[in-house]
């Protein structure tokens, strides 16, 4: 993705919207094969944009046929005790890349970190961010997620995602952004780094059945979203909006489903 500059002034009117808004690997489009070099290639713009991807491949079909597709709006979400989730996110070497998309972080190596979903076990794979956020709550985004990617041995996928408010520096982003190729390539992250500093104080999410956000859109994927976004710095944010003007995923239909916010 070509860089081009992001003014202050529209960066702030993101975050101002967003403030008030308070199975396998195989074909994925963070696996060694969705990259090579005769993968369809896609954008978040112009022809071969979100509202083109379904046409672009046939393993995209889901991108504009699926009925469970992911972003969504989270608004009217319903009291409800979802199944008990459990993080178990351990320190660990980590590498980030920059692939053109956006910016994922993975272990250097093997690494136990894991969640647990109604007693279902999910092996970390990596995580990685969108500007501005993919979900909204009443139309409203907040101006940076990140998508933490788990994957169960039966291929299925629980992502948790965490919204990004403008405030204090963030220390786990920045040491992400410090070494954060400027164009596509990879980098070592000095010390490990530990997931949980992106934790928000409150345990509470929004729960419901969805999709991958970008092809093959495999819907797949249990989403639990916290509540309570998280802060980074002005200068953080605007960091990564230089590197990735829009990387977000228009919202999609939500065909009825049920979205269960679990306060506990």
């Amino acid at each position: 993705m070509s860089e081009r500059s992001v003014s202050r002034r529209s960066l702030l009117g993101t975050m101002a919207v967003g403030s008030l808004a308070a199975a396998s690997g195989l074909g994925l489009p963070w696996s060694s094969a969705a990259r090579a070099e005769n993968a369809p290639h896609w954008t978040y713009e112009g022809p071969e944009g979100p509202a083109h991807w379904g046409q672009l491949s046939p393993e995209f079909g889901a991108c504009s046929s699926g009925q469970r597709q992911s972003p969504i709006d989270l608004a009217g979400a319903g009291l409800d005790n979802a199944p008990d989730l459990s993080v178990a996110w351990q320190p660990f070497e980590a590498v980030v890349e920059n692939n053109g998309h956006t910016l994922q972080v993975a272990p250097a190596d093997h690494t136990d970190s894991a969640l647990t979903l109604g007693g279902k076990k999910y092996a970390f794979l990596q995580f990685h961010f969108h500007h501005p956020s993919e979900h909204a709550v009443g139309g409203g985004r907040w101006p940076l997620e990140v998508h933490m990617v788990h994957k169960s041995e039966a291929g299925d996928l629980a992502v948790t995602g965490i919204l990004f408010r403008p405030g204090r520096e963030n220390d786990a982003l920045g040491r992400v952004l410090a070494q954060a190729p400027a164009s596509k390539g990879k980098a070592a992250i000095p010390r490990a780094i530990d997931m949980t500093r992106f934790l928000p104080t409150s345990a509470a999410t929004y729960r419901y059945a969805g999709s991958l956000t970008t092809p093959p859109c495999s819907e797949i994927v249990s989403w639990l979203v916290f509540r309570e976004p998280i802060e980074a710095a002005v200068g953080q944010i605007e960091s990564f909006a230089r590197m990735f003007p829009m990387n977000a995923r228009p919202l999609q239909q939500g065909f009825q489903r049920g979205i269960a916010l679990d306060l506990f």
